[in-house]
């Protein structure tokens, strides 16, 4: 039997540190330093991971000193962190942790950058190892690492390591997708680049291969032969919130679809790789994306809808409608929700239909990869009271809860057969205890090890975007006439519903 003190130990073995290096936040004035990235190293400094020789300086273009830098990092860590503060570990932070202003399109800022990353170096041991992580908007990408290129600070030729790291989105489109990569390409290699997903950070994404491919019961199971169709769902109880100004021009499946949907579909359905390398892997999640079924313009009506959420209330909250938000065109053509049918050609998924669905504004806050096993022949229960046979699911469900389940048919007691579907789960949090997480500890902690397992190829994002931009364009020519189409609070428009209903198929209820 495994006890609580075998975990907690297997846990906490042979998990080495991180090697030494400096982290450089550009952008580090911003919502993302102090509610993911401070409280993500936090954590990762409470189990021991970090490096004794380790130094942060961010950089932002706000009008502060390091003294104020870390008196407001002192007051925001209490509200963001994931757990109870050891004022010890955030000592220890706040004096290696310094500030520069800098604007990013200025060539001093990068002269200053240099000489201060030299200083930190000697005063912290840090060896020349640098991560530069850009928290900033995307159009700041292709400069920041124009500049360093040209300050020689993503040189690697002594031994030492560089690295970028990226936030989505990867591009508005294909094109400018492509146009980015290319440009990123030119000064550093794809090996010192880290597109960053956090989906790919929580434990039940990381789990599925080792559930699929550690565990000889599920995978022979795993192909076209067992499997009805697979539907994958994120939906979010918030509405769009204050990010306005982006989302408008953005919408649901650009910003969802493309990237974090995809990547769930590439690991759910990717062959065996030969390791666990970053390659290996990235290699099969790209055949999968590659082998997506392309989406003639005559068939988007078909497979996809779009939706956008007009007033309601979700969870007896009233909310407003997306156009009545802040920073919102009145007459906004922007999708708030996407559901979609692809197909996979290959001999693994023919025939086996992956619909996706992810909204704003939803009756509730879930993530789930959900397969529909093929129903099991009905002959045998003809003559007695059985009317039905209930649907046999295995569900990894991602957020908020981290589990996974299975869903069949079992016999109730008695001397009559007669069934009722059960459910099995397995649940981390009561397995393995609650871990204090904001999902980008594992993903910080593979940037500075150098393991680019769960991140972002330049191949698998353009071809995350040739999926969609069929999609893209169609939508793009006519301005939908029945927008707002869904209330707040529900589970999106009804032809959300008919788009599976046609395939004589339903949507799982999602559970609250």
């Amino acid at each position: 039997m495994v006890t609580a003190q075998a975990i907690e130990k297997s846990q906490t073995q042979n998990v080495p540190k991180t090697g030494p290096c400096v982290m450089i936040i550009f952008g580090a004035a911003g919502d993302l330093t102090k509610r993911k990235l401070f409280p993500a190293l936090l954590n990762l400094s409470a189990n021991n991971m970090l490096s004794d020789q380790f130094a942060i300086l961010g950089i932002a273009r706000a009008d502060k000193n390091t003294d104020q830098f870390r008196q407001e990092l002192s007051g925001e860590i209490k509200e963001f962190a994931t757990s109870e503060i050891d004022q010890k570990s955030w000592d220890w932070f706040l004096n290696r942790t310094f500030y520069k202003r800098g604007n990013f399109d200025e060539k001093t800022t990068y002269d200053n950058l240099g000489a201060e990353l030299a200083k930190l170096d000697k005063d912290f041991g840090t060896e020349a190892n640098y991560l530069f992580y850009l928290a900033t908007a995307p159009e700041y990408f292709s400069k920041i690492v124009d500049s360093l290129k040209e300050a020689n600070l993503l040189d690697e030729s002594d031994g030492h390591w560089r690295r970028v790291v990226l936030e989505k989105p990867f591009g508005h489109d294909l094109k400018s997708a492509e146009d980015l990569n290319k440009d990123l390409l030119k000064n550093i290699g794809e090996d010192q680049i880290f597109r960053i997903d956090h989906y790919l950070g929580k434990e039940t994404v990381q789990n599925i291969m080792v559930f699929r491919f550690a565990n000889g019961f599920f995978e022979p199971l795993w192909n076209n032969h067992y499997i009805d169709h697979v539907q994958i769902t994120v939906s979010e109880s918030v509405g769009v919130e204050m990010r306005g100004n982006y989302y408008d021009h953005t919408g649901a499946l650009r910003d969802m679809v493309s990237n974090h949907l995809l990547q769930l579909v590439a690991l759910a359905a990717m062959e065996p790789p030969t390791s666990f390398t970053a390659n290996a892997v990235r290699d099969e999640k790209a055949k999968v994306l590659n082998a997506v079924q392309p989406i003639q313009p005559e068939q988007v009506a078909k497979v996809a809808v779009r939706g956008q959420y007009g007033k309601g209330a979700v969870r007896g909250k009233q909310m407003n409608a997306y156009r009545d938000e802040p920073r919102i065109d009145k007459e906004s053509n922007t999708d708030t929700f996407v559901a979609l049918k692809i197909m996979i050609d290959n001999w693994r998924w023919a025939g086996v239909p992956f619909y996706l669905r992810t909204g704003k504004a939803m009756g509730d806050r879930r993530s789930e990869i959900a397969i529909q096993f093929k129903q099991a022949p009905y002959a045998m229960f003809r003559d007695t009271p059985v009317d039905t046979l209930s649907k046999n699911f295995l569900v990894l469900h991602i957020q908020p809860e981290e589990r996974i389940s299975l869903e069949f048919e079992a016999k109730i007691p008695g001397p009559f057969v007669r069934m009722t579907p059960v459910s099995m789960h397995f649940d981390y949090k009561d397995f393995f205890g609650a871990q204090p997480s904001t999902g980008y500890e594992t993903l910080i902690y593979d940037c500075i090890l150098g393991d680019a397992t769960l991140f972002n190829r330049a191949d698998n994002v353009e071809a995350g975007w040739r999926v969609v931009e069929p999609i893209l364009e169609t939508w793009a020519k006519e301005k939908e006439a029945n927008f707002p189409n869904y209330a707040a609070g529900s589970m999106g428009p009804d032809a959300a519903d008919r788009l599976i209903q046609n395939d004589g198929r339903a949507w799982r209820v999602i559970e609250k």
